[in-house]
């Protein structure tokens, strides 16, 4: 059963790691997928193959969601394109970790514009289509570290921590159209991002978790299916911890 068919979505930051995982699943799903890269024109170009073969329509777009205008300009193009937007997932994120008294302003700026300030240019840049359409999903992709801190990471934490009430605040908003707003949090995932981590590490990480395993992107993934299609019609403003029982 195909949970997202003839449905529309933009998936940020998709070229590699959780939003590849979630563009391959909703592809699977039977959506049409828009998603974003910033420099990785070759898996993206990849991807947008990959994507395509399955049936649907896929195209890749070099945008910064980070940059108000681009946004707007993405969401006019996918519109013109592909008919409709029915999904936005907020995936695009980077880390500048450091401890406080060694973080630099610039590292603290650069993490909040884009993991927060790009929230905030995606989900004005498709609001008006999904108030006309009075329908509409989006999905916002923040992390354990969001809901419960974590020393070094105070600028991450911070944008993490933003983007939930950010979208508890448009579940308010936009609830009366039927648009809803719902957070994933996850926990340890495991893509090539902490593939660079020593075997040791990514060891104690595991024993720590309940499920005593990470996470994969299809993980994540899965639980974007589900706040994305109509399974999840009565849900909004909610935060799902995809962790592992990492916050139990």
């Amino acid at each position: 059963m195909k949970l997202l068919e003839g449905k529309t979505a933009i998936i940020t930051g998709a070229s590699r790691g959780i939003g590849r995982g979630i563009a391959e699943v909703f592809a699977q799903h039977g959506a049409n997928v828009a998603f974003t890269y910033s420099s990785s024109v070759e898996a993206a170009n990849e991807l947008e193959k990959e994507l395509n073969a399955l049936g649907i329509k896929a195209k890749g777009y070099k945008s910064n969601a980070a940059d108000f205008d681009e946004s707007k300009q993405l969401a006019e193009d996918v519109l013109e394109e592909f008919g409709s937007i029915d999904i936005l997932v907020n995936n695009a994120g980077i880390t500048k970790d450091n401890l406080l008294m060694r973080m630099a302003e610039e590292d603290f700026d650069k993490v909040i514009e884009v993991n927060l300030k790009s929230i905030f240019n995606m989900t004005k840049a498709v609001q008006r289509t999904m108030l006309k359409q009075r329908k509409g999903s989006i999905i916002n992709m923040s992390s354990v570290v969001g809901v419960k801190g974590n020393a070094g990471q105070s600028n991450y934490a911070a944008s993490k921590a933003g983007m939930i009430g950010f979208s508890k605040s448009m579940a308010l908003e936009l609830g009366s159209r039927n648009i809803r707003t719902n957070v994933v949090a996850p926990g340890f995932i495991e893509t090539e991002m902490t593939g660079k981590l020593d075997e040791e590490t990514v060891k104690q990480w595991r024993k720590a978790i309940p499920l005593q395993r990470g996470g994969s992107p299809e993980d994540i993934a899965n639980t974007c299916v589900f706040l994305a299609s109509d399974m999840s019609a009565y849900i909004t403003g909610q935060v799902i911890n995809v962790d592992g029982g990492m916050l139990t």
